[in-house]
């Protein structure tokens, strides 16, 4: 075999390799004073613990045989539907009504679920104090009520009384996912009460697939107005993270869901994020002391958000509740000035067409008119060199192998033809960020979540589902089984190469054939919209460059 058959080898295999590890990948001095003692907040009473087998293998309930375990308060609004646990005042029972598990299924997705349910999830608000003399109520502790449903129009009120000590918790639900819980403390001990306020949230992870995602799934907060990210990987068994802040948020973050609870823009927080066993993490903060006089009262307002991260509700709450930076809840990327606005124009289109994906198109119309100044100059300076190949040619020709000949000699003739070879690639540059931007808005949105387009195209967010398997009705290897759209978006790719002026290296020719091969396996995985988006923007490049080739007289 000779060099140039041994380069075509090795481009080939090593542009598979890129193709699967691509898919792999996808598929960011205060005064010295003497420290006062102050209570942590530990992990999560064990009081659900799951019955266990010979293999010692623990045996989960059912959320709905949880929930009919305990005493329960009814939650619901237009966007949630559950129930609070009357002992520990916990909230592990919550449903997104306006989201589905899957396309085909009508089970509504479920964010928290009780513990000693396959991956628990839930939060719980509280009190510490380090008088061993005082009690105080606990996760296992019953709290009582009048009241049968928790409703926008209708707050709730639960209390709490041990020894002269009273708490009253009024716990209010917006029309969406945000929880305002305001405990009074009434101290009628006879002596001066000392109390922290804490709240935590608790998840397990056990079992669950570890996402191929490019958003941030962990845990996540607002810690002195920077955000701090922590992936599940990044704490080991028995790891914490103490940080301190005033204001801000903490919580967990998945792909489409997020909970959080709400800091006081006015009290100093001790954070902490921590992995307490390997499969279960917690997310908690404790406040500043405060001081409850004998026979008087203090009040301390907790706020929990529990939902889908919608964009638009996440900024609405960003600026009315005066929570900072909560939009980056959702992980906009490294072109968040980018990839936010892009959103909002999506969106938009969305709300005037009524269709997410003929939005996509309406935007990559858009953004290729906004680039048509700069693409027209380059397409006129590639029109100019696809007019000077056959020179080219005369020139290899000439100098025969002698590279540094042919480079000299090419360099003067785009001198004096007044052509610039790298202004070709500027809008390939152009579109990097966008590209990114875009597939991050497409991984994101829960506005793009499921939304169908025509024909077999039913999810947006998800690939292409017409794949060559089921095309073929043959067994493909999954990472080169793609769909209909990523194969028509490798072919306008290769239409709109051979417009271009072919590289002079025979190397590097071959090494350009193979990108529309490369990236139509590559892109064949991402996002169906992505591929949609890309797939125009290549036609309207491609109608571009041919009228000006046309104009220039370059055949």
């Amino acid at each position: 075999m000779n060099d140039e058959k041994k380069s075509l080898a090795l481009a080939v295999v090593l542009s598979f390799i890129a193709i699967y590890s691509v898919n792999a990948f996808f598929g960011l001095n205060k005064p010295s004073v003497k420290p006062q003692p102050v209570p942590t907040v530990a992990d999560a009473e064990v009081t659900d613990t799951p019955q266990t087998i010979a293999s010692q293998e623990p045996i989960f309930q059912d959320t709905q045989s949880a929930v009919k375990e305990d005493t329960r308060l009814n939650l619901q609004n237009d966007a949630v539907l559950g129930s609070i646990r009357l002992k520990g005042a916990r909230f592990d029972n919550l449903y997104l009504k306006k989201y589905k598990k899957t396309l085909d299924s009508d089970d509504d997705v479920e964010l928290f679920k009780p513990q000693g349910t396959l991956n628990h999830y839930f939060a719980e608000l509280g009190w510490l104090t380090l008088d061993k003399e005082v009690t105080l109520p606990s996760p296992s502790s019953m709290w009582q009520t009048k009241d049968n449903e928790l409703s926008p129009k209708h707050p709730v009120t639960l209390t709490w009384h041990s020894n002269g000590i009273t708490i009253i918790r009024k716990i209010a639900l917006d029309n969406n996912y945000m929880f305002t819980i305001t405990d009074e403390i009434e101290n009628n001990s006879g002596t001066e009460l000392e109390v922290f306020p804490y709240a935590l949230i608790s998840k397990n992870i056990k079992g669950e697939a570890k996402s191929n995602s490019v958003v941030h799934e962990g845990m996540l907060g607002i810690i002195d107005d920077t955000l701090k990210e922590f992936k599940y990987s990044d704490l080991k068994k028995g790891a914490t993270k103490s940080l301190d802040s005033k204001g801000g948020w903490i919580g967990f973050t998945d792909r489409y869901w997020f909970s959080s609870l709400i800091l006081d823009n006015n009290q100093n927080t001790n954070i902490t994020f921590k992995n307490s066993d390997g499969d279960n993490y917690q997310v908690d903060f404790r406040g500043d002391r405060i001081i409850v006089p004998a026979h008087k009262t203090k009040t301390y307002t907790y706020k929990l958000f529990a939902g889908a991260k919608e964009i638009k509700l996440l900024d609405t709450y960003k600026k009315e509740l005066n929570i900072p930076k909560f939009d980056l809840a959702v992980d906009f990327g490294w072109y968040y000035f980018l990839t936010k606005p892009f959103f909002y124009i999506l969106d938009f289109l969305y709300g005037y067409l009524g269709n997410m994906g003929w939005a996509i198109l309406l935007f990559a119309a858009i953004l290729r008119l906004l680039m048509f100044p700069i693409a027209n100059k380059s397409y006129t300076s590639m029109a100019k060199m696809k007019a000077l190949q056959p020179k080219l040619n005369d020139i290899k020709e000439k100098y025969g192998n002698n590279n540094m000949l042919i480079q000299q000699a090419t360099m003067e003739l785009y001198k004096r033809e007044k052509v610039n070879p790298a202004s070709g690639c500027l809008p390939l540059f152009i579109q990097i960020p966008v590209f990114f931007s875009l597939y991050k808005v497409l991984n994101f949105s829960i506005e793009i979540r499921h939304a169908p387009f025509v024909g077999w195209i039913k999810d947006l967010s998800a690939p292409d589902p017409l794949t060559l398997s089921q095309m073929l009705h043959i067994y493909v290897p999954s990472f080169i089984d793609i769909g209909v759209w990523p194969i028509l978006m490798g072919i306008t790719m290769y239409l709109q190469q051979k417009l271009n002026p072919q590289p002079m290296n025979k190397d590097q020719a071959r090494m350009f054939a193979l990108m529309p091969v490369f990236f139509t396996f590559m892109l064949g995985h991402f996002a169906s919209g992505l591929v949609i988006y890309w797939t125009l923007s290549n036609i309207l490049s491609i109608i571009q460059q041919k009228a000006i080739m046309i104009k220039n007289g370059v055949k």
